[in-house]
């Protein structure tokens, strides 16, 4: 839908050029001038909420001096920029026409007003004109080139309009594939049979349009040398870099109206060969939906300072973030990128004080800490419980075997069975209770793995047979019991703390409360290691026995203590120095670091939700935990007298009124506007990575990246089609594409041919 220039006797659209077209402020003083310039009566009487949302300005209203274009994709005003070039007279030469946006005429009072402050401005700027006028004799090309933007924008030849629309199908041709998950690439080269030509799948989509009849696709084909390549592998790379940023652009465009976001990664993941990491934005949209949209892939770096570096960069330069209103950081990564992302956050929290570093509600808190965990032999553990999980979820087959094996273990305690096979259906690895369900099923899986890979049925292919072999090995390890036994008791101090930071946010708000007691658990265990880790080896030597697995040290350590006679390391002291000593100093410091003196402040400031403070029975004191938002209130002075009402509204309410158990149900109040201060501070707590995503349809950039990367095999995965893929519902604007493309990589006459390669004739 194209938008139209609210400005007197201005009929230009956003579809018939390339200008900008800018929103109504929402600060009302700057819109009150807005309106005074534009002379519209009809626009007196709306508020700066309805002017934002639904009136616009085209550039040609304001001075250039106020307008900024940081990048070919994104133009934008300058925070004290008034529109002051306005047409108020053109319609008085046709006095019979029907003019739609009615000028406001000014009596003589109001114009004597305007002529003396016009002529203070001028006498006010006159010094700067003289130094400008000195600045364009110097440099008379400058004065050109303002010139030539006043401008009218020339009407289009035929040739150009031609060039527009066929660039116009390449871009939707691009858009279908990306949206459909389809590789640009066909057949490999070593596939095809020598002698024949097979066109890849870019090439094959636009010669079967130009069959269906288009007839732009059609004259430029008859007119292309028939050895020439339509769209180069460089043209299509460059016009992906334009659908990507055009997509994410509208996205973003959204965080920005909402001001306050925060930023989350994902694992790692493989995209042709180079390791990238999925960048997510949490905000909360113009509707007070909480939203987590996908915005892209970032390059990954080895070096930690390089990567933190280039990580700001993209954020703030490239995608045009403002990362002053960044209230939350959270990197959900393996124990081989912990320490990396670690040092990301710390450097944006050296700039950026509010960016508060968290845990993500997506990933539970054992989970979490263990992926952190810097001993190889976690890593290691967690890697084979993940492929155990992916295995049996291969076909149903293989969870009915599964199933099999656990009734006839279970027969005793056929409840337990049962609950063990619910769990089993599920993606388990990433509950709270993780380990415990994994000794508890660890005979049940080595069993199940022995049988499919000695099944004398053939009832399995070799690759599920070898599969089985290799994993029935690794989970018979001894080294990989002494971990789960270990990890699974260690995180236990913390299991039903972070049970409570995925729950109701009543239950996040105490568990802020509870961190102390964990911590001090935790550092029981540290100071009586030698007592408690002894009860884990045990525990880990009888499962071991239970599964007939000889107990030993690791290969790599016994072949290192070859020849050293004096050596009396025993298999227990070897894994509490290896393995306990080092996971429970790092899980109690990566408690310290997540749950931060901010991040429990804003915890804290959860007491907000109505619900909390019905618990509290009304005896609250957000303003004190509150302090740390008090840049980002709209009436700060008033914040204690606003929650005081806050607080009588809710203690007094009618019998049938229920209080808002969640900050989603208090952001959908009818009279939240009433409260701006909560309105802002709901608004912030909201954004938290910590807090979950209430409505689970607007959590779609994490489900939609999972469901990519499940997708597609890693050599066809492109960082610019799974943006377009993962985001196929957002809108795009093709004639801005073609535009854009145009001013990048060539001139207005000039066909897109200089970028073409040529092929074998066939």
């Amino acid at each position: 839908m194209p938008n139209f220039c609210a400005a007197p006797n201005c009929t230009r659209k956003s579809t018939q050029s390339d200008l900008a077209f800018f929103r109504f402020p929402r600060d009302p003083a700057r819109c009150q001038k807005w309106v005074e310039n534009c002379r519209r009566a009809d626009l007196e009487d709306k508020t700066p909420d309805q002017l934002n949302k639904h009136y616009r300005l085209c550039a040609k209203h304001f001075e250039t001096s106020m307008i900024c274009r940081t990048s070919p994709y994104r133009t934008v005003l300058r925070d004290n920029a008034i529109p002051t070039i306005f047409d108020l007279t053109s319609h008085l030469n046709n006095p019979h026409s029907r003019h739609r946006k009615r000028i406001k005429e000014l009596s003589e009072d109001e114009i004597r007003t305007l002529k003396q402050k016009k002529i203070d401005e001028t006498s006010e700027q006159e010094p700067k004109h003289k130094e400008i006028n000195n600045s364009n004799a110097q440099n008379p090309s400058a004065e050109e080139g303002g010139e030539e933007q006043d401008e009218d924008i020339l009407p289009l030849t035929l040739e150009e309009k031609e060039n527009k629309e066929y660039l116009k199908s390449l871009f939707e041709i691009l858009i279908l594939m990306g949206k459909q998950n389809i590789p640009l690439d066909g057949h490999e080269t070593d596939e095809i049979p020598e002698g024949l030509f097979t066109p890849d799948n870019f090439q094959a989509l636009l010669e079967c349009r130009i069959n269906s009849g288009e007839e732009v696709l059609r004259k430029r084909f008859e007119t292309t040398a028939v050895n020439t390549l339509f769209c180069s592998k460089t043209q299509q790379k460059q016009m992906l870099d334009i659908c990507e940023s055009c997509i994410r652009e509208e996205t973003l465009r959204e965080v920005r109206d909402s001001h306050f976001f925060s930023i989350i990664t994902d694992d790692v993941v493989d995209i042709a060969g180079e390791e990238h990491l999925p960048v997510l934005v949490r905000f909360v949209d113009e509707s007070h939906n909480l939203r987590e949209e996908f915005v892209g892939f970032l390059p990954y770096e080895a070096d930690a300072e390089i990567l933190a570096v280039k990580f700001h960069t993209t954020i703030t330069e490239k995608w045009g973030l403002n990362m002053e209103y960044c209230r939350g950081q959270a990197y959900i990564v393996s124990s081989g990128f912990s320490s990396k992302m670690k040092v990301v956050a710390s450097r944006l929290l050296e700039k950026y004080p509010q960016a508060v570093y968290t845990l993500c509600s997506s990933c539970a808190l054992n989970m979490w800490l263990a992926k952190s965990v810097p001993v190889v032999g976690v890593s290691v553990a967690l890697g084979t419980i993940e492929e155990v999980c992916s295995f049996f979820h291969r076909s149903p087959q293989l969870l009915l075997e599964l199933d099999n094996v656990i009734s006839v273990l279970f027969q005793n305690n056929e409840e337990k069975g049962k609950e063990l096979k619910e769990i089993c259906h599920s993606q388990w690895t990433g509950r709270h209770d993780a380990f415990e369900i994994l000794v508890d099923l660890l005979q049940a899986l080595v069993l199940c793995l022995d049988g499919i890979n000695s099944d004398t049925n053939i009832r399995w292919n070799n690759y599920i047979a070898g599969r089985a072999f290799v994993l029935c090995s690794a989970v018979t390890d001894f080294d990989f019991i002494v971990t789960i036994v270990v990890l699974k008791n260690v995180l236990s101090f913390t299991r039903a703390f972070g049970k409570n930071l995925q729950g109701q946010t009543s239950d996040v708000f105490f568990a802020a409360s509870s961190l102390t007691a964990v911590l001090h658990s935790l550092n029981e265990v540290m100071e009586n290691i030698e007592v408690y880790h002894e009860f884990w080896f045990e525990e880990a030597t009888n499962l071991a026995t239970k599964l007939d697995i000889q107990m030993k040290l690791p290969g790599k350590f016994r072949r290192a203590q070859q020849g050293n006679l004096e050596s009396q390391l025993t298999s227990e002291s070897y894994y509490k120095e290896t393995l306990s000593v080092p996971t429970v100093e790092h899980i109690i410091q990566e408690l310290k670091d997540i749950f931060s003196e901010q991040h429990l402040k804003a915890l804290k400031c959860l007491s907000l939700v109505p619900s909390v403070m019905g618990q509290l029975k009304f005896n609250t004191s957000e303003e004190h935990h509150a302090d740390m938002y008090r840049s980002d209130l709209p009436n700060p002075d008033t914040l204690s007298a606003e929650l005081h009402c806050w607080r009588i509204k809710w203690k007094h309410r009618g019998k049938d009124i229920e209080l808002p158990s969640t900050i989603y149900e208090a952001l959908h109040l009818p009279d939240i506007k009433f409260f701006p201060n909560v309105y802002a501070l709901l608004k912030v707590l909201c954004i938290l990575p910590v807090m979950k995503v209430e409505n689970e349809r607007y959590e779609n950039g994490r489900k939609r990246l999972k469901a990519y990367l499940r997708n597609t095999l890693t050599d066809q995965r492109s960082s610019n089609l799974a943006l377009l893929n993962i985001n196929f519902d957002i809108k795009h604007d093709l004639d801005l594409m073609v535009d854009t493309y145009i001013k990048l990589y060539t001139t207005k006459s000039e066909l897109p041919t200089d970028n073409s390669e040529t092929i074998e004739n066939t």
